[in-house]
């Protein structure tokens, strides 16, 4: 296994910064996401451990060798990039084998990773075809297995699922994890999708305009988001925000709108709040609990009802505001319904209106 070690990497392409000042670390084993939308930095981030771009500034460390300026062939990384890039005069089992062959490692070295990857990745069948005979999903599985038999100590992935229909998507996914459980190598993955880095990640690194938002497990970057952009970059349906402000009453701290209160008390502020403060609540859809029309909860009616099989996503007009919630899919609530609503308090989160930074 292998750490990657990044300290105050600057990438510069033309006269454009593309990462500055940009640290971080990716422990032995673990499975780091990088996720942001598209033109973020993350795939220049990992084209620069790879060595397939050229830093500027800063140092690059993996397993503890400084590699910033080492061939990417000396790094001792595998990489899976989005196109299969395979070669197609090749078999499967020749795809596999080449990188090593050239490299100089031994015959029974060579046919042992093979047989290695080719079983994890229940490759054994297609040995002997040829890219042209395979669907997109095995392709995908045999540049995985390429990098796999390099026996590097980090493997790199950009987006190596993008070019995939929804149901083969889920199948690698579920195969990359799995794989990840079995060999226990430091992998570090690109992707735009969210769900892809909800399932697959150790920890998450949300990016944006070259920097790093956050960093942490997916529940940590899910249930307390640091800023409004990583809490609506992750969940779907997204995060739902209503501006508001905070108020005194009766020795309690609410978070009032004109259509919603909220008992804010026990929530954990990083700095004492100052009543009045405009403050914008982030709730998810799923922490909001449909009930009865009440005047004591807020007043919404249903504008549109989303079925999504085992659930039902209902978006509710709420003081002029589009809300969404998650519904069991039999709800009986149906367009035009009012019902009142309830904010789970324990799981909101509150932003700064100005900065959109957690409060």
């Amino acid at each position: 296994m292998a750490s990657v070690s990044i300290q105050q990497l600057h990438i510069r392409l033309g006269n454009v910064d593309i990462l500055q000042d940009m640290d971080l670390e990716v422990m032995d084993g673990e499975f780091l996401v990088l996720l942001g939308p598209s033109g973020c930095g993350k795939s220049t981030l990992l084209h620069s451990i790879a060595g397939l771009i050229d830093v500027f500034d800063g140092a690059i460390h993996i397993g503890g060798k400084d590699v910033t300026w080492a061939d990417p062939k000396d790094r001792s990384i595998g990489m899976v990039f989005q196109s299969y890039a395979l070669y197609p005069t090749m078999t499967v089992e020749r795809n596999m084998s080449f990188g090593p062959s050239i490299s100089g490692i031994a015959k029974d070295e060579i046919a042992r990773r093979v047989k290695n990857a080719a079983t994890m990745l229940h490759l054994e069948p297609l040995l002997q075809r040829k890219p042209s005979q395979l669907s997109g999903g095995q392709r995908q599985r045999v540049a995985i297995g390429r990098a796999l038999v390099r026996d590097a100590g980090v493997y790199l992935f950009d987006e190596p699922l993008s070019n995939l229909d929804a149901k083969l998507r889920n199948e690698l996914r579920r195969e990359l994890k799995q794989l990840h459980h079995d060999i226990g190598k430091t992998m570090v993955y690109v992707t735009h999708d969210q769900t892809e880095a909800m399932t697959l990640a150790s920890r998450i690194a949300v990016m944006l305009e070259g920097k790093i938002q956050q960093i942490g497990t997916p529940a940590e970057v899910y249930d307390r988001p640091v800023n409004r952009f990583v809490a609506g970059f992750l969940g779907s349906p997204t995060m739902n925000f209503l501006e508001g402000k905070l108020v005194g009453e009766d020795g309690r701290l609410l978070w009032r709108a004109p259509a919603l209160t909220v008992d804010v008390s026990n929530y954990p502020f990083a700095n004492r709040p100052v009543p009045g403060q405009p403050a914008v609540l982030g709730i998810r859809p799923e922490h909001i609990q449909l009930t009865a029309p009440d005047a004591s909860a807020g007043q919404a009616t249903v504008t549109l009802a989303e079925p999504m099989g085992a659930s039902v996503v209902l978006w509710l007009d709420l003081g002029g505001n589009a809300v969404s919630v998650v519904a069991e899919s039999h709800t009986p609530h149906q367009r035009g319904h009012s019902l009142g609503l309830r904010c789970d308090a324990q799981r909101v989160s509150l932003f700064d209106t100005e900065s959109g930074q957690r409060l």
